[in-house]
């Protein structure tokens, strides 16, 4: 199993003094993403959970839509993964050809428009009465921190958190890359059988862009919740398919951006 964490030596400054010491940073690698044969993408990501990733990353972008679609899932060489999907797949050649780029800091590269989104199947999420208590969110931070391992030892992780509308948190993922953390929370439940998540809220410890977003939808998930700003787009996004948005939300606050119907 490849390592998510390295030592590496630092000169600490404290003042006007400094000592030489070890200190832990994140590992940072590339994982390839292959469709059998035929490269998909690469994305720089921190080992681990890499099947995870490779999952959540095709069901949200609309190229599989459940565990079902899988025949095999391998990794291979410690960088890459490989997907064969089933024989009653079809897939878009097309689509496949123009080579996703990912990297840890922008998510989809060339990923523009909200109508891709359509493009892509994602529905419109039910007003179906899920509501969230506004207490409830603003414990979420704490309980995401207080299952960081590798942040605690590293500082340089973002972080995406599942949790049921109980208030049970339900997975956590680490990763250098927003985007990669909230592929490796919705694949292990694609691969496990449990999508649409309904009634749940996700939480990422950065901001929310347009991709996580995106993904979310996909996952049929109802509310996203950000320590971080949301951009415009993602407001646009979040309210075309009726997801709760809530950013900023720490130190006992949050601004609701979309869905306020689901927050109580």
């Amino acid at each position: 199993m490849k390592r998510n964490v390295l030592t590496v030596p630092v000169r600490k400054v404290h003042g006007a003094a400094s000592e030489a010491v070890q200190d832990f940073v994140a590992v940072e690698e590339p994982l390839e993403i292959r469709i059998g044969d035929r490269p998909l993408s690469i994305t720089m990501r921190t080992p681990g959970h890499d099947l995870e990733l490779a999952a959540g990353f095709l069901f949200g972008e609309g190229i599989l839509g459940g565990a079902a679609d899988i025949e095999r899932l391998d990794a291979e060489g410690g960088n890459r993964v490989t997907v064969t999907l089933g024989s009653r797949v079809e897939v878009d050649n097309a689509r496949l050809q123009r080579n996703f780029y990912m990297s840890s800091s922008c998510g989809v590269c060339g990923k523009a428009s909200i109508d891709a989104v359509h493009a892509t199947g994602c529905t419109m999420l039910p007003r179906d009465g899920f509501v969230v208590a506004a207490q409830f969110v603003h414990g979420l931070p704490a309980k995401l921190r207080e299952s960081q391992a590798v942040f605690d030892r590293t500082g340089g992780l973002h972080a995406a958190a599942l949790f049921d509308g109980d208030g049970s948190l339900r997975s956590v993922r680490e990763d250098v890359g927003r985007h990669n953390a909230v592929d490796k929370v919705i694949g292990a439940e694609v691969l496990a059988g449990r999508t649409p998540l309904a009634r749940t809220i996700l939480l990422v410890s950065g901001r929310a862009s347009f991709e996580l977003v995106q993904k979310a939808a996909m996952a049929g998930i109802p509310v996203l919740a950000a320590v971080g700003a949301p951009s415009s787009l993602a407001v646009d996004l979040a309210q075309r398919f009726q997801m709760t948005l809530l950013g900023f939300v720490r130190d006992g606050r949050f601004n609701i951006y979309s869905g306020s119907w689901r927050v109580q």
